[in-house]
């Protein structure tokens, strides 16, 4: 097999499919002796397919078992029910070409609140099973990390569900998921908003020493190490090959890659050794190791946000866009008739 800049990677980290296309996963499973580890998605990326026309039987199919259960079209939770059977089933068509666990998001509507992000999480968790028959120790749910979602996600370790706190852009929050058990973090290398406006992204000449989220994720590893944390770090939100490498260079331990990002890897050369040779990791206060972020409701990890002008800012917008996704989605699917 010819040696790429995606294999080349792939021999230094494990790497996820960050998309729900079936397709994607087999292009690029090397007749299925190189599957990927775990998928990933969330609300923009379920959009983008429920919304594709060869995925209407999928739609279909996911709008009769809603109905089997006794909810009527005009139900307020309809379309939401609908969309989370449809995302059961789209990551079941991806599961054949996984080594770990198929990733699905909770609502951007209960993140700031323990109990509906809890129990969003476990009615998923049971689709999973009842819809894909895929056991709970095969799922792991995308929690955005507020103070409300990091006490769910402590909650839901406790029931034996994976979590992974996501739309994560500071230290305090990987410590908060940390002390919560998630079984992962995904900080956003770039701003989800770069993959709805491409003038905002911003190219860098080296982005593992100039982007500003690269010293963030060293220091989250870092610090992930020197507490003997056992959660994982996967980055996400990569736009370009370049930034796939640079980040493989950070030695994460998992990285997620979408679709076309995957094909640039695997159309080009590997790249010099040095290329992905770790930078220093930037210095840092070590304070916040002591901190209860998860004590009383949560108290440190919202004062943290709200001193945190920046990682507030970037996920208020996160959720404003994740959160029009799925209305997006809701329309279509009150709109279709069937």
């Amino acid at each position: 097999m010819t040696a790429t800049l995606l294999s080349q990677i792939r021999n230094t980290v494990v790497v996820d499919v960050d998309s729900m296309d079936p397709t994607v996963a087999e292009r690029h499973s090397a007749n299925g002796t190189a599957k990927f580890a775990d998928m990933t998605s969330n609300q923009a990326i379920t959009f983008g397919q429920v919304t594709r026309p060869e995925r209407a039987d999928l739609v279909q199919q996911a709008i009769e078992y809603v109905l089997s259960k006794s909810t009527t079209r005009d139900s307020p939770t309809f379309a939401s029910d609908v969309i989370d059977v449809a995302t059961v089933l789209l990551a079941k068509a991806v599961y054949p070409y996984l080594t770990g666990n198929v990733h699905a998001q909770t609502s951007p509507s209960t993140v700031y609140s323990t109990p509906a992000t809890v129990a969003h999480a476990k009615k998923i968790v049971s689709l999973f099973n009842d819809v894909a028959g895929i056991p709970k120790e095969r799922v792991c749910i995308k929690i955005p990390v507020s103070a409300e979602s990091a006490v769910a996600c402590a909650e839901l370790k406790k029931e034996g569900i994976q979590t992974l706190g996501t739309c994560l852009f500071s230290l305090d929050q990987a410590l908060a998921a940390h002390q919560a058990g998630c079984t992962y973090v995904a900080p956003y290398f770039n701003e989800l908003r770069v993959h709805f406006e491409p003038s905002t992204w911003r190219e860098f000449a080296d982005p593992a020493t100039e982007h500003p989220m690269s010293g963030v994720i060293l220091t989250v590893l870092d610090a992930y190490k020197k507490i003997g944390s056992k959660t994982l770090v996967m980055p996400a939100s990569i736009v370009t090959a370049k930034e796939a490498t640079a980040l493989a260079s950070l030695r994460p331990h998992h990285l997620t890659i979408s679709g076309a990002v995957l094909d640039q890897l695997a159309a080009l050369p590997e790249v010099p050794a040095e290329r992905l040779a770790p930078p220093p990791t930037p210095k840092y206060s070590e304070e916040a190791f002591a901190t209860d972020y998860l004590a009383s409701s949560g108290a440190a990890i919202k004062a943290a946000l709200a001193a945190d002008a920046e990682s507030t800012r970037k996920l208020a917008d996160a959720l404003k866009l994740f959160d029009d996704c799925e209305r997006q989605t809701k329309e279509f699917i009150l709109a279709l008739k069937v």
